[in-house]
């Protein structure tokens, strides 16, 4: 068998040389395509970090405060030294609130917001005060946590006083030792909570005279044996009924709530 012509080798080299011609031909807009759009997400990336940072486009101008009650906005943005004039994006705002809960005890909840281009929202919830503590002439307010929280020099208006009265028996003085002042003081806070509206409007003071020994002394003088803070609801459910069936009663014992009691007149 004759072997290929001359002609017919010579298409095979064409045909094997042409495909890494038409390769590299495609390759070299491939790559200019690559390089520009490198150079051009550079530039985006150059030109943002400038508007971000050196540009006088996203500075903090305007500090605002939302939420306050007894504190004044004046107060919060002294506590909180924002850094007004400083890019926006670097500005620290865990370090912010950090300083708000430190200074401002009352403050509950706070929240530190960017609003772009130029603002900084201080969203601000404060505690509710649900017993006071009377020390020196001055209040001391506890929230709903047992936390207290700051000291004032009149009585928030339809606030209880907490009486501690904890030396005056070896039962109490047992019982400060076990649970400490902090936890009573939560148990008289729990009991505050339950307390059924309309008595808890009339309770002028909630005394704590050991862990399940806490009572209350109402607007008229009535007074109420509550117990511990367990069983709140029941004890507050039957207080109320005990309350309408003997209205002219200056005791009231619901300290078992299965076995509730009335007595005076």
């Amino acid at each position: 068998m004759a072997g290929p012509t001359t002609a017919e080798r010579g298409e095979r080299q064409q045909e094997s040389s042409d495909p890494p011609l038409a390769r590299r031909r495609l390759r070299l807009p491939r790559l200019r395509t690559m390089i520009i759009l490198v150079v051009f997400l550079a530039l985006l990336g150059g030109g943002s970090v400038w508007a971000l940072y050196g540009s006088k486009w996203l500075r903090v101008e305007r500090v605002s405060v939302a939420g306050t009650r007894v504190l004044t906005p004046g107060q919060v943005l002294d506590a909180a030294d924002a850094p007004v004039g400083a890019p926006l994006i670097s500005v620290d705002t865990g370090a912010i609130e950090a300083r708000l809960r430190r200074k401002l005890p009352r403050i509950d909840e706070v929240d530190v917001v960017r609003s772009w281009p130029h603002g900084i929202d201080l969203k601000v919830a404060e505690r509710t005060p649900v017993l006071v503590v009377q020390k020196g002439g001055k209040f001391i307010e506890v929230d709903d946590e047992g936390v207290r929280f700051a000291t004032v020099s009149d009585a928030p208006k339809g606030v209880p006083t907490l009486e501690l009265s904890l030396t005056r028996s070896s039962s109490a003085a047992a019982s400060l030792r076990r649970f400490g002042e902090a936890r009573l003081t939560r148990e008289a806070v729990r009991v505050a909570d339950a307390l059924p509206a309309a008595v808890a409007h009339s309770t002028q003071v909630v005394k704590v005279r050991s862990y399940d020994d806490i009572s209350l002394v109402l607007s008229g003088g009535a007074t109420v044996a509550w117990g511990s803070g367990e069983k709140g609801a029941a004890k507050a459910r039957t207080l109320t009924a005990l309350m309408k069936a003997s209205p002219d009663a200056r005791h009231f014992d619901v300290s078992v709530p299965t076995a509730p009691a009335s007595s005076g007149s």
